[in-house]
């Protein structure tokens, strides 16, 4: 990788808003607002934003818990153009480097990385331009940053700013724990004599607590911003027909890009292969690819227009696609932290954009198992209770925003007007008699079966099983035959996810009861239990259904298609993403306002001064050119 520009595009002059050493907290912040206008386009700081950069400005570190699109990294971006020296820039993402440096070109800014996918020469000319003061941000891979050689060029460099990206990493009890990461604090103590700042979007409060005392930091060094996405809509759907359930939610989103996870690499394969036969342009994404493969199909995802990828959990850190329109989960996240980041890779830019979940007591299970089989009891333990909070989520009456928003210690209102349960809010019932039921049926069997013979026994199904084991004879058998097996499944579910019942991992998923279901039995307590929906009829669907060529209803829309285009075939010709050239969003505001100036376009935000010079003219030419 080099940092030379396209030969056919002119070379915008490096950014020179350095605020002069001695500067106040005000004239930084007069610069940083300075340089968000020249070099970014946009025109204020959101309010999240402003108080971190303050105290940063002040010489102090921080902590910021900011939400995926917030604007994280606009926190040691703009430092490093205001301040004198090399913001230095932890990350363990090889891709969301890549992409932050060719965007950061794109606005001639004077930024590099150094991992693996370097060669040799090329690590030695970055690391010659960090020591001589040429690099305004320089990212660097944990693994690299702690070798030897690179912390004896640390102590030689000026550092303006010390910022470590997926700060969460850092803590034992974060749910991307990483080792090398539980070393920056001895980084972070060599270089006492700078601020240092952490970031990320998923931490809760005892990662927050831990992340700061790793780091050596205050109190007063937290900024949580919070965790709410508003243009995220949120629907969890129990998993009965997953091909036609995921068939049917992508032919409301034909032509996006967006991202299908599953649980394993086999189902990955199948999936993929499933949406490709459908007429889905669809690439699957696992660690048992081979790397070129892998690469190849990241490349696509990233700069071209409407690919799906199916992946595992191994794709997604990283990726700064702002449009992605959608994020499926196929099967249960292993947490509300998971599922919370993995959503969070959807609607970047801020406009309207869906998280789908498809849940099954079956991926539970398997979750379950993949955290016993870990080999750490004290892990596990943290795990487990995670795990019985995504199924909380997932099963709950409530509105999801607030069960989410709850979990990271937020008091959000109980309604937000943008999640299944909000938009069709849910019936509930008194389920004392059918719980009492289900659990007694649990209790004779001897707890150790599964859910699926339970629910045979109490419907009365002489099963091959049930008559084996004579569970044909309990006093529980038949007693409820009033309820469909589908009934009787969402009763199960709801007594896992409230705790009434436990699932253990070894002996395919054996169901026991637990403390809370004593009370109920005896007919101490009472169970609501909502009732679940019943499914849309199936409908016919042909496979040329599902990708129609996208239709323009508007002048704006029929602008903003051919704006589109322009973009793609100007990102091809340098071999980068299409939104490092100009976000979804400006491209929006672009074709709606139509400018026809340059101190028009000027006005659109997004347009810094360096793509000004770059891209001004095609795009102004092309909205001249659409009437």
């Amino acid at each position: 990788m080099t940092d030379d520009l396209p030969a056919d595009l002119p070379a915008p002059d490096a950014p020179q808003t350095d605020a002069p050493a001695d500067a106040s907290v005000e004239a930084r912040m007069d610069a940083a607002a300075e340089a968000l206008r020249r070099v970014y386009g946009y025109h204020a700081f959101r309010p999240a934003q402003e108080p971190v950069l303050r105290h940063l400005f002040a010489g102090f570190d921080a902590l910021a818990v900011m939400p995926t699109g917030g604007g994280k990294s606009v926190l040691y971006q703009i430092p490093a153009l205001v301040l004198e020296g090399t913001v230095i820039v932890v990350s363990p993402l090889i891709a969301l480097m890549q992409d932050q440096v060719e965007a950061l070109k794109q606005l001639g800014v004077r930024a590099a990385l150094l991992n693996s996918t370097l060669t040799a020469r090329e690590q030695r000319e970055v690391e010659k331009r960090f020591e001589s003061g040429a690099l305004d941000l320089l990212y660097v891979a944990p693994e690299r940053l702690l070798t030897d050689g690179f912390m004896d060029r640390l102590a030689r460099a000026h550092v303006a700013l010390f910022a470590i990206d997926e700060a969460h990493c850092i803590s034992q009890w974060g749910h991307d724990f990483r080792p090398e990461y539980r070393m920056l604090g001895e980084v972070r103590r060599r270089l006492a004599h700078v601020p240092c700042l952490a970031v990320t979007a998923t931490a809760d409060a005892p990662t927050q607590r831990d992340v700061l005392a790793q780091l050596g930091m205050d109190d007063d060094a937290l900024f949580v911003t919070g965790f709410d996405r508003p243009n995220i809509r949120y629907r969890v759907d129990v998993s009965n027909e997953p091909k036609r359930q995921l068939l049917t939610f992508l032919d409301g989103h034909r032509g996006e890009a967006g991202i299908v996870y599953c649980l394993s690499r086999a189902s990955v394969e199948k999936a993929a292969a499933m949406l490709c036969a459908e007429g889905v342009d669809a690439l699957p994404y696992h660690a048992g690819l081979p790397q070129n493969v892998r690469e190849a199909n990241q490349t696509r995802f990233l700069r071209e227009e409407g690919v799906v990828m199916c992946a595992t959990i191994a794709f997604g850190m990283g990726i700064d696609k702002p449009n992605v329109r959608f994020v499926v989960h196929m099967d249960v996240p292993k947490s509300v932290e998971a599922y919370y980041q993995e959503t969070g890779r959807a609607g970047r830019d801020g406009e309207p954009s869906e998280a789908y979940l498809l849940y099954s007591m079956a991926s539970v299970v398997q979750q379950r198992r993949m955290m016993d089989d870990g080999g750490d009891a004290a892990h596990a333990w943290v795990g487990r209770h995670k795990l019985d909070a995504i199924v909380g989520f997932c099963e709950t009456a409530r509105c999801r925003r607030a069960v989410l928003l709850g979990y990271f210690g937020q008091n959000p209102p109980e309604y937000c007007g943008n999640c299944d349960t909000c938009i069709t809010p849910l019936e509930t019932w008194d389920a004392t008699v059918a719980a009492q039921k289900l659990m007694s049926a649990v209790h004779r069997t001897g707890q150790r079966f599964g859910g699926a013979h339970v629910v045979s026994v109490v419907r009365g199904e002489s099963t091959e099983k049930v008559t084996k084991y004579g569970h044909d004879r309990l006093p529980t058998f038949g007693v409820g035959a009033d309820l469909e097996a589908t009934e009787w499944r969402s009763v199960l579910r709801q007594l896992v996810a409230a705790g009434y019942l436990a699932i253990e991992a070894d002996n395919y998923g054996r169901l026991v009861l637990t403390e809370r279901a004593t009370p109920v039995l005896r007919g101490q307590e009472t169970v609501e239990l909502r009732r679940d929906p019943t499914p849309a009829p199936k409908a016919r669907r042909s496979r040329a259904s599902a990708a129609p060529p996208i239709e323009t209803t508007t002048e704006g829309e029929r602008r903003f298609q051919l704006l589109r285009t322009l973009r793609l075939e100007l990102a091809r010709d340098q071999a980068v993403p299409p939104y490092v050239i100009f976000s979804d969003k400006t491209l929006r505001e672009m074709a709606e306002r139509a400018p026809t100036t340059e101190a028009g376009l000027r006005e659109i935000s997004g347009v810094g001064e360096a793509k000004m010079q770059r891209y001004g003219e095609a795009f102004l030419t092309a909205l001249l050119n659409a009437g």
